[in-house]
């Protein structure tokens, strides 16, 4: 069978490789010119690593992840620890020790894996048109392409999405703005900036400044700042950053410090979708920031793709009643767990950024002294239900 794949990130690209281990022809197509993706970092939690794992690149991604092995808080004003804990916890619940990643590193072994003469870069779809028996996608520059089943991975802004509500009858989906923009980026690990073996995270005045180690001896930050959505880009891009953050305790004066908007530093407002479970429409289907796109609280973004990823290529590879069958079998296994985690990353986004002052105040309270069982039962239970702990859930 010939699938197209839109959408060449870490969702698209490990549908490639998941997909041709089933024997299947597929083409990515991707309407960037080079891999640049969007944000500099991502969490690979348990449930992610073991798709990966099951994706035959175990060695690979534990060569590009960090070494994250405790968890603390800090006074964002005061540098006063909180709290600080062992995550071994995480790993002996779950089966998999967790991997902070540069994504960038992750999405080019994963395009490269899939094989970079099946991916089309430059390409942007523009319409998606469904017979019954192939589905066509036409590009931007007039060229089309036709395969038995097309996959949607493009994104939060996705054309595919917005063919296959259509095509039920529906009006596209409208995002939400979460109320923060998020700035992120790499900097060499310092312990002047916090240990090198820990996720850190400064908090006050409902803003957070983090940093986790990734491979190569290296920090990946991302700090929020609550403000309104549009506002322009200033000319200094630090410049926000010393305004939320130029007072705060040492160690977010030394990432700071140690930021260079010239090498990484990128700027994202946080956007996320009300969950909707339409996700197939004959031989199309979507994955990925397409179907459940959330904010990045809860570090399950990448990690929910990656189950989308394993949960498709189980039912296209165990049901034989066709593609449209197999696709809304996938969507069945899959639709209720993301939709869950997309409001839980919602509240979480609400409860830390100070939108209800008091919220947030008493989750500060909370942090102070805390052996952090409560926080590995919220990470666990983020993780528990996935798909690709075999018995678990609808498959």
């Amino acid at each position: 069978m010939k699938i197209i794949i839109i959408g060449a990130g870490v969702g698209g690209a490990s549908a490639a490789i998941a997909l041709q281990r089933l024997g299947h022809e597929v083409v990515v197509y991707d309407r960037m010119r080079e891999n640049r993706p969007v944000g500099a970092a991502l969490s690979l939690w348990s449930n992610g690593v073991k798709v990966l794992n099951w994706l035959g690149l175990a060695d690979e991604v534990a060569a590009l992840g960090g070494r994250m092995e405790r968890m603390g808080y800090r006074d964002g004003l005061t540098g006063e620890q909180l709290c600080d804990f062992s995550l071994e916890p995480v790993t002996a619940r779950t089966g998999q020790r967790p991997y902070p990643v540069a994504r960038a590193e992750l999405q080019a072994l994963l395009m490269e894996r899939a094989g970079l003469d099946r991916i089309r870069l430059g390409r942007r779809a523009v319409a998606v048109a469904d017979d019954g028996d192939r589905v066509t996608v036409t590009f931007e520059d007039g060229s089309s392409d036709t395969g038995d089943l097309l996959i949607g991975a493009d994104g939060a802004r996705s054309i595919v999405r917005d063919h296959v509500l259509r095509a039920n009858g529906l009006e596209p989906v409208e995002r939400r703005y979460s109320g923060y923009t998020n700035y992120n980026g790499i900097v060499p690990a310092d312990p002047a900036i916090g240990p090198l073996d820990a996720w850190t995270t400064s908090v006050a005045d409902g803003k957070r400044c983090a940093v986790m180690p990734i491979g190569g001896d290296r920090f990946y930050f991302f700090v929020d700042v609550p403000q309104p959505s549009g506002l322009p880009s200033p000319a200094d891009p630090k410049a926000p950053l010393e305004d939320a953050f130029g007072d705060w305790n040492p160690g977010v004066r030394a990432l700071l410090d140690a930021i260079d908007p010239a090498v990484s530093l990128n700027r994202v407002e946080i956007w996320d979708l009300d969950p909707f479970h339409t996700w197939t429409a004959g031989r199309v289907a979507i994955l990925g920031d397409a179907a459940h796109n959330t904010t990045p609280d809860i570090g399950q973004g990448a990690c929910s793709a990656l189950e989308d990823v394993f949960a498709l290529a189980i039912a296209l590879s165990t049901n034989t009643n066709g593609v449209e069958d197999a696709l809304r079998r996938y969507v069945r296994s899959r639709s209720e767990r993301a939709g869950e985690l997309v409001l839980r990353a919602r509240a979480r986004a609400h409860e830390t950024h100070a939108f209800e002052p008091g919220v947030t105040e008493a989750w500060y309270a909370s942090l102070r002294g805390t052996d952090g069982a409560a926080i590995i039962r919220g990470i666990v239970g983020n993780i528990e239900g996935s798909p690709i702990d075999l018995g678990v859930g609808a498959l």
